[in-house]
C-alpha cells in the first residue's frame, strides 16, 4: 500500500493518455499515409474481391507507419545483437 493514494491515479493517467495518443496517431497513420507510387490511385479504387454482405477487397498500398515500425524493429534487433556481442553489455 502506498502512503499517498493519489500516486495510483497519477500513474494510471500517465500510462493511459500516452497510450491513447499513440493508438490515435497509429490509426491515423494506417488510414491516411502510405507510400505513393504511380499505381497507388488505381490500387485504391479498383475492386479485386467481393464478399457477401457488400464487403469489397482492394489491393491497397502498404502503410508508411507499418513500414517504419518494421524497419525500426529490424534495426533495433540488429543493433541489440551487435552491441551485446561487442561490448558484453548485460541488460
Amino acid at each position: 500500500m502506498r502512503i499517498f493514494d493519489i500516486l495510483n491515479i497519477q500513474h494510471v493517467v500517465l500510462y493511459f493518455f500516452p497510450t491513447l495518443a499513440f493508438i490515435l496517431f497509429f490509426a491515423a497513420g494506417l488510414g491516411y499515409v502510405y507510400i505513393r507510387r504511380g499505381t497507388s490511385v488505381d490500387r485504391l479504387t479498383r475492386i479485386i474481391e467481393e464478399y457477401p454482405g457488400g464487403i469489397e477487397g482492394r489491393n491497397a498500398p502498404f502503410p508508411l507507419v507499418v513500414t517504419l515500425i518494421i524497419a525500426g524493429a529490424v534495426i533495433w534487433s540488429l543493433l541489440y545483437i551487435v552491441l551485446i556481442g561487442l561490448f558484453k553489455v548485460k541488460i
